[in-house]
This record gives C-alpha cells, sequence and structure tokens, in this order.
C-alpha cells in the first residue's frame, strides 16, 4: 500500500500521541481515519455543489423571477451566458 510522510510540529506530535492514547489507536490509525474522513467530506461537498448547480440551472427562470434584484445588469440584452 502506497505510504505518505508527513511532518508534524513537535506540539503537534504531543498532541497526536495524547489524542490516539485516549482513544485507544494508533497515531497511524488516528491520522488515517481523519484523512479518510476528510476525503469523503471533500467529495460529499463536491457532489452537493453539483447538485446544487444542477437545480439551479434548471430552475434558473424561477429564481430570476423570485429574486429579480440578485440578477446581473443587463441580463438578457446580448451578453453571452
Amino acid at each position: 500500500m502506497p505510504a505518505l510522510n508527513v511532518e508534524f510540529s513537535d506540539r503537534e506530535l504531543e498532541d497526536l500521541r495524547q489524542m490516539a492514547k485516549e482513544r485507544g489507536t494508533s497515531m497511524k490509525a488516528l491520522v488515517r481515519e481523519a484523512a479518510a474522513a476528510d476525503i469523503v467530506r471533500h467529495r460529499a461537498l463536491k457532489e452537493g455543489a453539483e447538485a446544487f448547480r444542477q437545480f439551479f440551472t434548471a430552475h434558473a427562470d424561477e429564481f430570476a423571477a423570485a429574486f429579480p434584484e440578485d440578477e446581473p445588469a443587463g441580463k438578457g440584452e446580448g451578453r453571452a451566458v
């Protein structure tokens, strides 16, 4: 399995040691779990953003009618979208 060397400050390393001890796990497992959780979070945010873009695009006219003050000036006057 590929590996990655990560550098921490002395304070961060001591905090990681303490957290791992409190959780009854290794520092390696603690860091890997944190990174894996952030990867899942990042993917979910990207998927959510894409779902929002699709929804907004599908309902752009409704949003424009509901919030005309948020529409760019000159919209529909020959500007490229």
